[in-house]
């Protein structure tokens, strides 16, 4: 987990948001109050934030589903990026972390367009299944513990639209997945997940060395 991404300076990683769209000041303040916690590194870069919020204007976005929100940098980067009946739901089990999160989605005024879901993200994504959202979503986005990522990714893969993406995080993870004396747990959980999307014939993907590693996965549109 890095709130920089791989190989990047901080020098040429300040030169890199100068030059992009801007970080928007709130997200800014974010950035800089979560800097302050223990757990700051499970925080995404700045310029990922950018990355995503430009994949969601690219594709049209208007409806965003995460798993894995922390204090809620990235879900308030997307929603900004969406039109004003854009809406989001994210999914965590820390009301401590999202407590933050809250406090600047009110302050952004985006707070009614988002939706977070405080229980273990498994049970959301199955519900929102059951209620037949299937293929309705634009956009996910996966953040959450590693050993899950394959059972995340296969039920965000039913809820987002044909030809909609989903973004998947640390899949780099701090080269260590190429790291063979590295036997972790959470290290050869990213290892079967990239092996597994490697196998997916019917996705495109792409693994992108922004942050720790954000694959993206677009899903195969419908056959005419």
């Amino acid at each position: 987990m890095t709130n920089q991404s791989i190989g990047l300076s901080e020098a040429l990683q300040r030169y890199m948001l100068e030059h992009g769209s801007g970080e928007d000041p709130l997200l800014g303040e974010l950035r800089e109050e979560t800097a302050k916690l223990p757990q700051h590194n499970m925080q995404i870069a700045p310029e990922q934030g950018q990355f995503m919020a430009l994949m969601a204007r690219l594709i049209g976005a208007k409806r965003y589903i995460e798993v894995g929100t922390f204090t809620g940098y990235s879900a308030l980067a997307v929603t900004l990026a969406m039109p004003d009946d854009g809406r989001t739901i994210t999914c965590d089990t820390s009301r401590e972390w999202t407590d933050i999160a809250r406090r600047y989605w009110q302050r952004a005024g985006v707070d009614e367009r988002i939706k977070l879901e405080l229980r273990p993200a498994l049970k959301t994504l199955e519900e929102l299944l059951v209620s037949g959202c299937e293929d309705t979503f634009d956009l996910a986005f996966i953040d959450a513990d590693k050993t899950g990522y394959i059972d995340y990714f296969e039920r965000c893969h039913e809820l987002v639209r044909p030809g909609g993406l989903i973004m998947i995080d640390n899949t780099l993870w701090d080269a260590r997945v190429i790291d063979d004396k590295d036997d972790d747990e959470d290290t050869q959980a990213i290892r079967s997940f990239n092996e597994y999307l490697r196998e997916r014939e019917e996705v495109d993907v792409s693994i992108v060395p922004i942050g720790d590693g954000l694959t993206l996965v677009r899903k195969a549109e419908e056959a005419s």
